[in-house]
Protein backbone atom coordinates (compact mmCIF):
# COMPACT_ATOMS: atom_id res chain seq x y z
CA UNK A 1 0.00 0.00 0.00
CA UNK A 2 1.27 3.46 -0.88
CA UNK A 3 0.82 6.49 1.33
CA UNK A 4 1.52 10.15 0.67
CA UNK A 5 2.82 12.54 3.32
CA UNK A 6 2.31 16.29 3.07
CA UNK A 7 4.82 18.13 5.24
CA UNK A 8 6.67 21.39 5.76
CA UNK A 9 10.06 22.13 7.22
CA UNK A 10 12.49 24.84 8.23
CA UNK A 11 15.69 23.83 6.47
CA UNK A 12 18.11 25.96 8.50
CA UNK A 13 19.70 23.00 10.33
CA UNK A 14 19.61 20.57 7.42
CA UNK A 15 21.80 19.81 4.41
CA UNK A 16 18.73 19.66 2.22
CA UNK A 17 15.92 17.15 1.78
CA UNK A 18 17.81 14.19 0.35
CA UNK A 19 19.65 11.58 2.43
CA UNK A 20 23.41 11.97 2.14
CA UNK A 21 26.40 10.51 3.97
CA UNK A 22 27.72 12.33 7.05
CA UNK A 23 25.10 15.09 6.89
CA UNK A 24 21.71 15.65 8.52
CA UNK A 25 18.80 15.70 6.06
CA UNK A 26 15.04 16.10 6.33
CA UNK A 27 14.44 12.84 4.48
CA UNK A 28 16.59 10.93 6.98
CA UNK A 29 14.66 12.43 9.90
CA UNK A 30 11.34 11.37 8.36
CA UNK A 31 12.64 7.89 7.46
CA UNK A 32 13.90 7.34 10.99
CA UNK A 33 10.64 8.51 12.56
CA UNK A 34 8.50 6.36 10.26
CA UNK A 35 10.68 3.29 10.78
CA UNK A 36 10.58 3.62 14.56
CA UNK A 37 6.85 4.23 14.78
CA UNK A 38 5.80 1.58 12.24
CA UNK A 39 8.50 -0.85 13.43
CA UNK A 40 9.65 -1.67 9.91
CA UNK A 41 12.33 -0.12 7.67
CA UNK A 42 10.83 2.78 5.72
CA UNK A 43 12.44 4.81 2.96
CA UNK A 44 10.24 7.59 1.67
CA UNK A 45 10.55 9.22 -1.77
CA UNK A 46 10.24 13.00 -1.97
CA UNK A 47 8.67 15.06 -4.74
CA UNK A 48 12.03 16.72 -5.28
CA UNK A 49 15.16 17.81 -3.50
CA UNK A 50 15.99 21.07 -1.76
CA UNK A 51 19.50 22.34 -1.11
CA UNK A 52 21.21 23.04 2.20
CA UNK A 53 19.28 25.56 4.29
CA UNK A 54 16.30 25.76 1.92
CA UNK A 55 12.81 25.60 3.46
CA UNK A 56 9.60 23.95 2.30
CA UNK A 57 6.12 25.25 3.04
CA UNK A 58 4.75 22.29 1.09
CA UNK A 59 6.58 19.05 0.33
CA UNK A 60 5.13 15.67 -0.61
CA UNK A 61 6.70 12.25 -0.17
CA UNK A 62 5.43 8.69 -0.49
CA UNK A 63 6.27 5.42 1.22
CA UNK A 64 5.10 1.81 0.88
CA UNK A 65 4.02 -0.69 3.54
CA UNK A 66 2.21 -4.04 3.38
CA UNK A 67 -0.38 -3.23 6.03
CA UNK A 68 -3.11 -0.66 6.64
CA UNK A 69 -2.28 2.51 8.58
CA UNK A 70 -4.42 4.75 10.76
CA UNK A 71 -3.30 7.94 9.02
CA UNK A 72 -4.61 10.35 11.67
CA UNK A 73 -2.84 8.45 14.43
CA UNK A 74 0.39 8.26 12.43
CA UNK A 75 0.24 12.00 11.71
CA UNK A 76 -0.07 12.72 15.42
CA UNK A 77 2.75 10.35 16.37
CA UNK A 78 5.10 11.69 13.71
CA UNK A 79 4.55 15.28 14.83
CA UNK A 80 5.33 14.22 18.39
CA UNK A 81 8.44 12.29 17.33
CA UNK A 82 9.93 14.72 14.80
CA UNK A 83 11.86 17.89 15.76
CA UNK A 84 10.05 21.24 15.75
CA UNK A 85 11.61 22.11 12.39
CA UNK A 86 9.51 19.45 10.61
CA UNK A 87 5.70 19.36 10.63
CA UNK A 88 3.39 16.73 9.12
CA UNK A 89 0.16 18.17 7.72
CA UNK A 90 -1.54 15.00 6.57
CA UNK A 91 -1.02 11.40 5.44
CA UNK A 92 -3.32 9.68 2.95
CA UNK A 93 -3.43 6.53 0.85
CA UNK A 94 -3.00 6.72 -2.93
CA UNK A 95 -2.86 4.27 -5.81
CA UNK A 96 0.34 2.24 -5.91
CA UNK A 97 1.05 3.76 -9.33
CA UNK A 98 1.23 7.33 -8.03
CA UNK A 99 4.79 8.57 -7.56
CA UNK A 100 5.51 11.68 -5.47
CA UNK A 101 8.25 12.84 -7.82
CA UNK A 102 7.27 11.65 -11.27
CA UNK A 103 3.56 12.53 -11.09
CA UNK A 104 4.18 16.10 -9.91
CA UNK A 105 3.31 18.51 -12.73
CA UNK A 106 4.73 21.71 -11.23
CA UNK A 107 6.76 23.14 -8.37
CA UNK A 108 6.67 26.71 -7.09
CA UNK A 109 9.48 28.49 -5.24
CA UNK A 110 9.61 31.86 -3.52
CA UNK A 111 12.78 33.79 -2.68
CA UNK A 112 12.61 36.54 -0.04
CA UNK A 113 14.85 39.61 -0.20
CA UNK A 114 14.88 42.02 2.76
CA UNK A 115 15.53 45.61 1.68
CA UNK A 116 16.31 46.70 5.24
CA UNK A 117 18.31 45.11 8.02
CA UNK A 118 15.77 43.21 10.11
CA UNK A 119 17.00 41.19 13.09
CA UNK A 120 13.77 39.16 13.15
CA UNK A 121 13.98 37.93 9.55
CA UNK A 122 17.74 37.63 9.04
CA UNK A 123 17.54 33.81 9.11
CA UNK A 124 14.58 33.72 6.73
CA UNK A 125 15.29 36.44 4.14
CA UNK A 126 18.37 37.67 2.27
CA UNK A 127 19.39 41.18 3.25
CA UNK A 128 20.24 43.13 0.09
CA UNK A 129 20.41 46.89 0.73
CA UNK A 130 21.17 48.07 -2.82
CA UNK A 131 18.54 50.01 -4.77
CA UNK A 132 16.76 47.75 -7.27
CA UNK A 133 14.79 48.46 -10.45
CA UNK A 134 11.90 46.04 -9.93
CA UNK A 135 10.26 46.94 -13.23
CA UNK A 136 13.41 45.94 -15.11
CA UNK A 137 13.67 42.72 -13.11
CA UNK A 138 10.12 41.82 -14.09
CA UNK A 139 10.97 42.46 -17.73
CA UNK A 140 13.74 39.91 -17.27
CA UNK A 141 11.12 37.50 -15.91
CA UNK A 142 9.22 37.75 -19.21
CA UNK A 143 12.43 36.86 -21.05
CA UNK A 144 12.51 33.50 -19.24
CA UNK A 145 9.28 32.46 -20.99
CA UNK A 146 11.07 32.59 -24.35
CA UNK A 147 13.49 29.82 -23.38
CA UNK A 148 13.44 26.20 -22.27
CA UNK A 149 17.16 25.38 -21.84
CA UNK A 150 18.46 26.80 -18.57
CA UNK A 151 21.87 25.16 -18.37
CA UNK A 152 23.41 28.55 -17.56
CA UNK A 153 21.59 28.53 -14.20
CA UNK A 154 22.38 24.92 -13.30
CA UNK A 155 25.00 23.82 -10.85
CA UNK A 156 28.04 22.49 -12.67
CA UNK A 157 28.83 18.77 -12.85
CA UNK A 158 25.29 17.50 -12.27
CA UNK A 159 24.07 14.16 -13.59
CA UNK A 160 20.87 15.43 -15.22
CA UNK A 161 19.96 14.14 -18.68
CA UNK A 162 18.36 17.40 -19.81
CA UNK A 163 18.46 21.07 -18.90
CA UNK A 164 15.00 21.72 -20.32
CA UNK A 165 12.41 23.30 -18.01
CA UNK A 166 8.98 24.76 -18.71
CA UNK A 167 8.71 27.97 -16.71
CA UNK A 168 5.03 28.81 -16.21
CA UNK A 169 5.26 31.85 -13.96
CA UNK A 170 7.96 34.26 -12.76
CA UNK A 171 7.40 37.58 -11.00
CA UNK A 172 8.91 40.01 -8.48
CA UNK A 173 6.61 41.74 -5.99
CA UNK A 174 7.38 44.29 -3.28
CA UNK A 175 5.55 44.15 0.05
CA UNK A 176 6.68 46.69 2.61
CA UNK A 177 10.41 46.28 3.13
CA UNK A 178 10.48 42.85 1.52
CA UNK A 179 10.84 41.80 -2.10
CA UNK A 180 9.58 38.36 -3.14
CA UNK A 181 10.43 36.46 -6.29
CA UNK A 182 8.01 33.66 -7.20
CA UNK A 183 8.71 31.15 -9.95
CA UNK A 184 6.75 28.10 -11.10
CA UNK A 185 7.94 25.38 -13.48
CA UNK A 186 7.45 21.72 -14.28
CA UNK A 187 10.95 21.02 -12.92
CA UNK A 188 14.02 22.85 -11.65
CA UNK A 189 17.73 22.22 -12.04
CA UNK A 190 20.06 22.18 -9.04
CA UNK A 191 20.76 25.72 -7.83
CA UNK A 192 18.58 27.10 -10.64
CA UNK A 193 16.35 29.45 -8.64
CA UNK A 194 19.21 30.85 -6.58
CA UNK A 195 21.24 31.50 -9.74
CA UNK A 196 18.29 33.20 -11.46
CA UNK A 197 17.73 35.44 -8.43
CA UNK A 198 21.40 36.40 -8.22
CA UNK A 199 21.48 37.23 -11.93
CA UNK A 200 18.29 39.29 -11.68
CA UNK A 201 19.67 41.24 -8.74
CA UNK A 202 22.54 42.19 -11.05
CA UNK A 203 19.93 43.41 -13.55
CA UNK A 204 18.13 45.35 -10.83
CA UNK A 205 21.31 47.20 -9.86
CA UNK A 206 22.23 47.97 -13.48
CA UNK A 207 25.19 45.62 -13.58
CA UNK A 208 23.54 43.62 -16.38
CA UNK A 209 21.26 44.67 -19.23
CA UNK A 210 18.31 42.68 -20.57
CA UNK A 211 20.27 42.00 -23.74
CA UNK A 212 23.14 40.62 -21.70
CA UNK A 213 20.64 38.51 -19.74
CA UNK A 214 19.50 36.87 -22.98
CA UNK A 215 23.11 36.33 -24.01
CA UNK A 216 23.77 34.55 -20.71
CA UNK A 217 20.87 32.15 -21.30
CA UNK A 218 21.97 31.51 -24.89
CA UNK A 219 25.55 30.83 -23.77
CA UNK A 220 24.47 27.86 -21.60
CA UNK A 221 27.49 28.59 -19.38
CA UNK A 222 27.02 28.85 -15.62
CA UNK A 223 30.11 31.05 -15.33
CA UNK A 224 28.38 33.78 -17.35
CA UNK A 225 25.38 34.03 -15.02
CA UNK A 226 25.23 35.96 -11.75
CA UNK A 227 26.07 34.86 -8.24
CA UNK A 228 24.09 32.25 -6.35
CA UNK A 229 22.13 33.83 -3.52
CA UNK A 230 22.09 32.12 -0.08
CA UNK A 231 19.71 29.21 0.45
CA UNK A 232 18.20 30.37 3.75
CA UNK A 233 15.78 32.73 1.96
CA UNK A 234 14.44 30.17 -0.52
CA UNK A 235 11.12 28.39 0.01
CA UNK A 236 9.48 25.51 -1.86
CA UNK A 237 5.91 26.77 -1.56
CA UNK A 238 3.76 24.45 -3.66
CA UNK A 239 3.78 21.16 -5.56
CA UNK A 240 0.90 20.34 -7.88
CA UNK A 241 -0.46 17.02 -9.15
CA UNK A 242 -3.18 16.14 -11.60
CA UNK A 243 -6.56 15.80 -9.88
CA UNK A 244 -6.86 12.11 -10.68
CA UNK A 245 -3.52 11.44 -8.98
CA UNK A 246 -3.94 13.45 -5.79
CA UNK A 247 -6.29 16.07 -4.45
CA UNK A 248 -4.28 19.02 -3.12
CA UNK A 249 -6.13 20.66 -0.23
Amino acid sequence: MRYFIELSYNGFAYHGWQVQPNALSVQQEVNTALSNILRTPISCMGAGRTDKGVHAKQMFAHFDVDFCIDTNDLTHKLNSFLPNAIAIKRIFQVSNAVHARFQAVSRTYTYKVSLVKNVFTSDLAYYYPKKLDIKLMNQACKTLFNYSDFKCFSKSKTDVKTYLCDIMYAHWEKSGDELCFTIKADRFLRNMVRAIVGTMLDIGTGKLTLTEFESIINSKERSNAGFSVPGHALYLTAIEYLDHHINNE
